[in-house]
This record gives C-alpha cells, sequence and structure tokens, in this order.
C-alpha cells in the first residue's frame, strides 16, 4: 500500500510500497503538481519500474514548465536503483 500527503509547504511523503498496484493512484496525485516539489521518501519502502514510470513521466512534464521533483531521503537501496540506471543525472537528488 502506498501513501501520498502534502504538508502545508507543498512538500510531498510517500509511505509505503510504489508498485503497480499503486500506479493509478499515484499518478492521480502526481498530475495535480503544477511547479517545483520535494518528494521525501523517507518512507518509502520498496518502488517498481512503475513507480519509477510515473516520476519520470511528472518529472518530464514539469521540466517543459521549467519546473522539477527533488528527491529526498532515499534509504540506501532506492538510491543505489536511481544511481545504476542513471535516474541521479533526470532527478535532483538530496
Amino acid at each position: 500500500m502506498l501513501k501520498l500527503t502534502f504538508d502545508d509547504a507543498g512538500n510531498l511523503f510517500l509511505q509505503g510500497r510504489f508498485d503497480a498496484s499503486q500506479e493509478t493512484a499515484a499518478l492521480e496525485k502526481f498530475n495535480c503538481i503544477t511547479d517545483t516539489v520535494r518528494v521525501d521518501f523517507g518512507k518509502l519502502e520498496y518502488i517498481s519500474s512503475a513507480g519509477i514510470g510515473v516520476l519520470i513521466a511528472t518529472q518530464k512534464r514539469l521540466m517543459q514548465n521549467g519546473h522539477q521533483l527533488r528527491l529526498q531521503n532515499l534509504n540506501p537501496h532506492i538510491a543505489e536503483i536511481f544511481k545504476y540506471a542513471g535516474l541521479d543525472t533526470i532527478f535532483s537528488i538530496e
């Protein structure tokens, strides 16, 4: 199960597992993002290729208007996946 919550500053917090079963619900939330947003992975346990696809699609859309997703607090395993896939060159990882 994936939980996505925005705080008052507009930061997005991910919690749980971001996999194909959560793709549609996540895409609805990510499609609401129109400005640069920090996405906190601190409580995210797992991300599948479907979850990564949602992030990439959102990043591409935002970059057309000069905005981006800023990813933070990736656990070592997820950070390693992003690095090996070359996604650390597409996303700002803090």
